[in-house]
Order: structure tokens, then C-alpha cells, then sequence
């Protein structure tokens, strides 16, 4: 018998991430989606035609085991709640919440909690993990990770670019949690921090440029940027060992390739692309987003444990609100360091 799951919200992230990847993992259905814009009502029921299209919470509560929270940001918490209250197994989109303390909140109502860092499945994360566990770098020098976009025009319909700001948008919000978690997945959680977090574009109302400098446990930094005003891209990653190096053009194709109507299995999906090691192109592993789903199934079914601990999130929220901290007074801020 398959896993139930209900899909709370069907814009970018419900419909492009989670309801394919939902579908294409055995054992898992999409049984629920909540949505209320009519286009997306639409698009659910031509997409998902066995699932049932709702426009209440409740509604989407009733007869699934999981849910999964694709909301915007500042809705994450009081969904999340309710699920754990009915005792569900709760999928929170990233960033977990709009704020470290909430995310507290969600954490500490204790049940079955994790959250879709997808991007731990990324081709070229995946290959360097690989790579740096089998000490072929040697002893880092720097690491440095990129997620740049060229976007000038402030999309005003998008909440995460021209939104009210306690929506939790912003590329801190937006693509922080990806580069962070990263980083601290390699490397540790950081003891200090130093970020320069600006808004750039004419008619930007939340941070839409950040470089963010992390001092991880031995000394070793990673320097991170997140931009939608990068008109030159950087390397995704240029990491730097006394060994040798590693490095990776472009970002990860699931994203593109998910929007166009590709899944996983297809023999294109999350393959064909290549990186550098000491000096010699490699093929970068292929990128598995739906790992992230087979592991919600073991999860749910009381196999295995959450594929994401909500722990780590959290972690990340901290690093990314002292980032913040370290921008506004333009100096080091110490990591633990509580507002």
C-alpha cells in the first residue's frame, strides 16, 4: 500500500519539486494538494488527475501520512504544526521557517520532522563529498561555492523578489540555506561568520546580493556568494587543497530539467556533466533529488531515520541570522552568538 502524501501549496517548489518527485518514487502517491489560484487548481488536477485539489488545511489533513509544507516562507511554521499535531510526517520546504526562533518552535513541538535540503543531492556536491572523503585534495586551503544568477528586473509578482519582507524573502533566505548546508556538511558548523548582505536591483525590497565567510572548526574558511545580480558567474565550486583541486561550472540540470517535464529515470535525468580535478576533467555523479524521496518513504514507513535531521536546518538559520548580524555592524560575529 502506498504512502499517502499531501502537498500544501503549488507554486514553484510544490509543483516543480515535490509533486513529481512524490510521483516518480515507488511506495509514495500524491494523494492531496492544497492550492486556491485557480490557474493552479488547473494545473494540479491536469497533472495529479487521482489526487484530490483542496483549498482548506483541514481538507488536505484528512486521510495522508505525509505532509509536505511548499508554502511561502512565513507560512512554514503554523502548516508545519499542524501536521505534527495530527501526528504526520512533516516535509518542510527550505528554509524551515522565516526565522531561527520559529524554526525553534517547529523543532521543539517534537513528531516526525524533517526538511527538503535538496541540494545535498546535487551532481556536483555529490562529487566533491567523494572526493574530499577519499583525501584526495589533501589538506584544504579554501573553499569557495557560488550559487549566482543574472536577474536585473525585480520580478514583482514573485514573493521571494518584490513581497512583503516578513514573507522571509531575499536570496539569504532563498539560496543561503543551500550554500551554508553545503558548506557545513564538508566542512562543520562554523564558529564565525563575516557577510557583506546588500539590495541591489531598482525596485528590490529584500537582499538580492550576499558573500557570506565562514571559519570552520580547524581553521579551514569557505567563502560563499549568492547573487540575482551576478552578470559575471563565478565557478559554482573552486575548491583548493595543498594536494590538488576541484572545481565546477554551471549549477546542477534537475532544477531545469524537472520544469521541463524530464524525471528521474529518464537515462538524461541528472547526468552528463563534468568537472575538474588536479587539472583532468572527470564526470560529475549523477544527480538523485528523488534520494531525498525514497529516504521520506523508509522514514515514514519506520525503517530509517528522517534523510534530513531538522537539526541541521536550524543550524543553518543560526549561521545565516548571525551572517546578518555580521553585515548590519560590518565585523566578525561568533557563530553562537544569540539576538
Amino acid at each position: 500500500m502506498s504512502c499517502r502524501v499531501g502537498i500544501a501549496g503549488y507554486g514553484l517548489a510544490g509543483a516543480v519539486f515535490h509533486a513529481p518527485l512524490v510521483a516518480a518514487t515507488d511506495g509514495l502517491e500524491v494523494a492531496a494538494i492544497m492550492t486556491r489560484a485557480p490557474e493552479r487548481v488547473s494545473a494540479a488536477r491536469e497533472e495529479h488527475p487521482y489526487a484530490r485539489v483542496v483549498d482548506s488545511l483541514e481538507e488536505l489533513l484528512d486521510g495522508i501520512d505525509v505532509l509536505v509544507v511548499a508554502t511561502p516562507n512565513r507560512s512554514h511554521v503554523p502548516i508545519g504544526l499542524a501536521g505534527l499535531e495530527r501526528d504526520l510526517c512533516v516535509v518542510v520546504d527550505k528554509p524551515m521557517a522565516a526565522t531561527a526562533a520559529e524554526a525553534r518552535q517547529l523543532v521543539a513541538a517534537g513528531g516526525r520532522l524533517t526538511v527538503f535540503q535538496n541540494r545535498r543531492w546535487d551532481d556536483d556536491f555529490l562529487t566533491l563529498a567523494r572526493v574530499l572523503a577519499a583525501g584526495e585534495l589533501g589538506d584544504l586551503v579554501r573553499f569557495e561555492s557560488r550559487y549566482e544568477r543574472y536577474r536585473p528586473d525585480v520580478r514583482s509578482q514573485a514573493w521571494r523578489e518584490a513581497g512583503d519582507p516578513a514573507d522571509g524573502g531575499g536570496q539569504l533566505l532563498d539560496l543561503g540555506p543551500h550554500v551554508v548546508d553545503q558548506a557545513v556538511r564538508l566542512l562543520g558548523r562554523p564558529t564565525a561568520v563575516y557577510a557583506e548582505i546588500a539590495t541591489r536591483r531598482p525596485g528590490a525590497v529584500v537582499d538580492d546580493d550576499a558573500f557570506l565567510a565562514l571559519e570552520h572548526p580547524g581553521g579551514i574558511h569557505s567563502h560563499l556568494w549568492i547573487s540575482a545580480a551576478a552578470a559575471l558567474e563565478g565557478p559554482r565550486f573552486r575548491v583548493s587543497g595543498l594536494r590538488a583541486g576541484f572545481a565546477t561550472d554551471g549549477v546542477d540540470p534537475q532544477e531545469d530539467q524537472l520544469q521541463a517535464g524530464l524525471r528521474p529515470g529518464d537515462p538524461a535525468y541528472g547526468a552528463g556533466r563534468t568537472g575538474v580535478l588536479a587539472g583532468e576533467e572527470i564526470p560529475l555523479e549523477r544527480g538523485r533529488y528523488e534520494a531525498f524521496y525514497a529516504g521520506v518513504r523508509e522514514w515514514a514507513s519506520g525503517s530509517a531515520p528522517a534523510p534530513v535531521d531538522p537539526a541541521d536546518s536550524l543550524a543553518v538559520l543560526e549561521i545565516l541570522e548571525a551572517a546578518r548580524r555580521s553585515s548590519e555592524r560590518g565585523q566578525v560575529v561568533r557563530v553562537e552568538e544569540q539576538t
